[in-house]
């Protein structure tokens, strides 16, 4: 009999639920680029009022909505402010330079949360020596972080000064849902400092494909010029969008789940000897176990529990990253336990 795999490599490794692929099989679709695709067109309208912005632009990827909103708010040689481990920065193949011709000015947040006095002292002022800074992108909730949450306090700090200096705030959202859940208040209400938002159906919400843009409704048309020149035009896309209106209308309620397991996760990784576990950190579905003490590699880690039948991934030199989805049962977390136990046993 074939091994039972617990996948905690990742959120985007879940499957689609029955009802995305209902949704998926009897989707109604037109021609998107040319505007006429019926499900696509209900998605973007569902996605704009969720987070009280007046359009949205549904596009392939995460990273593609993040290079497409950077292309947008800004102009080649510009500046934008973000965190030193921000996924703009750190995860998309340096697209913010290769295409849209910027440079990034960086900070160091405190768990990815950049605090707004340093984004204050970060912005150029008019000198014939500076670029001009454009645009101050977040990232909430902050992966590279540990799935750390931005409140509501701090986003309104940051928009703030964004204000004050006349710039644009864009949000990487690949996971705002996980941090309003955390938070408990409406993504509508947590975003509302943010000129844009990118946010994925693909992660914890579990559909097979998509993030979406909202923003101003002047903004997402030139932004949709910009999707279209990086390959984004995916004519009936209706097929997949389908499956993200579930996503937005179903699988919301539900990450408090993830967030109970990848906490239970947490606490059982903290009490095995040789694991250290930040558990300030562990806010929504993602855990960082650090290995430095336990004097084993990473590589040889990973690989014996894989043998077990469980999957993550390295996040660095000392550190195993677990993210818990719809697709993890508390069972699961057990079973990962155990199997870590014998792992560092051995």
């Amino acid at each position: 009999m074939a091994k039972v795999i617990i996948d905690l490599r990742s959120d985007t490794v879940t499957q689609p639920t029955e009802a995305m692929r209902q949704a998926m099989a009897r989707a109604e679709v037109g021609d998107d680029v040319f505007g006429e695709d019926p499900t696509v067109k209900r998605l973007e309208e569902l996605a704009a009022e969720r987070f009280g912005k007046e359009a949205a632009l549904f596009v392939a990827s995460g990273t593609m909505g993040n290079q497409v909103a950077i292309l947008t708010h800004t102009s080649r040689g510009d500046e934008i402010i973000v965190e030193s481990e921000a996924h703009v920065y750190f995860y998309e193949v340096g697209g913010i330079g290769a295409l849209a011709g910027v440079q990034t000015r960086t900070i160091r947040g405190y768990r990815g949360t950049l605090p707004a006095d340093k984004v204050r002292q970060a912005i150029r002022l008019s000198d014939i020596h500076f670029p001009k800074t454009s645009l101050i992108c977040l990232e909430n909730t902050h992966n590279r972080a540990g799935g750390t949450v931005t409140d509501l306090e701090q986003m309104e700090a940051v928009g703030s000064v964004a204000k004050e200096y006349n710039l644009a705030v864009h949000l990487d959202g690949a996971r705002i849902f996980n941090a309003a859940v955390a938070l408990g208040v409406g993504v509508k209400e947590l975003t509302k400092d943010a000129d844009t938002v990118m946010f994925c159906l693909s992660k914890g919400l579990a559909a097979p494909v998509g993030s979406l843009l909202v923003g101003p409704g002047s903004w997402i048309a030139k932004a949709r010029k910009w999707r279209k020149m990086l390959g984004g035009g995916m004519r009936q896309s209706g097929v997949i969008a389908a499956a993200g209106i579930v996503a937005l209308e179903q699988m919301v309620d539900r990450l408090e789940e993830d967030h109970l397991n990848a906490r239970k996760l947490a606490e059982g990784l903290a009490n095995i000897p040789g694991i250290q576990i930040e558990l300030g950190r562990v806010q929504t579905n993602i855990v960082l176990a650090d290995l430095e003490a336990a004097g084993i590699a990473v590589p040889v880690f990973l690989d014996r529990l894989k043998e077990q039948g469980i999957k993550a991934v390295p996040f660095g030199e000392h550190l195993v990253r677990f993210v818990t989805h719809k697709d993890i049962a508390p069972e699961d977390i057990d079973t990962t336990l155990w199997s870590v136990q014998q792992v560092m046993r051995s």
